[in-house]
């Protein structure tokens, strides 16, 4: 009896291989050197990495509501929000700039826009339900806007060495921030993969790398010890090449829509979202910086 794999299935095991290798040995290699442990940053290098990390979930944010706005036809007026929005916390993010007005304003945006993609779920025949919780509005894309406004708020203190945010911790409460911020950009992913039957076994890799990081980093937010840093930062570090990985993937769905790229005007917006899967890698950034900020914080 032949029990060789279908030739079909070939290309999808040798790509799923690649990844999960190229992961695997991308975070051993980056977790192994560790002869005697480096300082902690200083702050203002944290609070750098901060701002880098709201910069790269801001253009994550502005590509993917320009891609699905334009779809929609900006039918509302205040669709164009968020894109001025997300521009700003990326001029401002890049730049380091600390001024509080851009990033609350992505916070309020962002609040209000998930109102907004919430109503159009309700609103749908069938109210919510999985039909309409994959083909409306996506609820995670304005989540994703308010958390770079955060990032970008918690960059100031941090710049400033304060030692609390909230009433926390800055490390504590940064790594909680993080931690739920990899869950949901995780269960947004789980909920368009389900969509797409898991046709992939890479698809599997964004619903259960991150919530392990996140799960690490949740431990990291409680009081007393934070855990195996080293395990912490290893998958954080995973998820940062998980995020590359994910747009070469989502790169090549689009190439296996009908006309690949040479139709990239109506494939980019029919195939699995480009702009997505960076946003691991923005959050990977904020979770090493309040990993960092955890351990400046437990030194006597």
């Amino acid at each position: 009896m032949n029990t060789a794999a279908p030739a079909h299935a070939r290309p999808a095991a040798r790509a799923l291989g690649a990844a999960t290798l190229g992961l695997a040995l991308g975070a051993l290699l980056l977790g192994r050197r560790r002869p005697s442990p480096p300082p902690p940053p200083s702050p203002d290098r944290t609070a750098h990495r901060l701002y880098q990390a709201a910069a790269l979930l801001a253009a994550s944010v502005l590509s993917d509501s320009a891609l699905e706005h334009y779809r929609g036809d900006f039918e509302n007026p205040g669709m164009f929000a968020p894109l001025a929005s997300a521009a700003l916390v990326l001029a401002c993010a890049l730049r380091a700039r600390a001024s509080p007005a851009p990033y609350a304003t992505a916070c309020a945006v962002g609040t209000a826009g998930l109102g907004f993609h919430a109503y159009n779920v309700l609103r749908r025949p069938g109210g919510l339900s999985w039909a309409n919780l994959f083909y409306a509005a996506p609820l995670g894309a304005p989540a994703a806007l308010t958390l770079a406004g955060v990032l970008g708020l918690a960059a100031r203190p941090v710049a400033a060495g304060a030692p609390t945010v909230a009433g926390l911790p800055t490390g504590r409460a940064l790594c909680g921030l993080t931690a739920f911020g990899l869950v949901g950009t995780s269960a947004e992913a789980a909920l368009l993969h389900f969509r797409g039957a898991f046709q992939h076994p890479a698809m599997w890799l964004p619903v259960s790398v991150p919530p392990a990081a996140a799960a690490m980093l949740a431990g990291a937010a409680l009081p007393g010890r934070p855990g195996p840093r080293r395990l912490t930062d290893t998958l954080l570090k995973a998820c940062t090449w998980l995020g590359a990985l994910g747009t070469v993937f989502h790169a090549r769905g689009i190439a296996r829509q009908m006309g690949g790229w040479r139709n990239w005007s109506q494939n980019v917006l029919a195939g699995p979202p480009l702009p997505a899967p960076p946003s691991f890698s923005a959050l990977a950034l904020a979770g090493r910086a309040a990993l960092a900020l955890r351990a400046r914080q437990e030194r006597p």
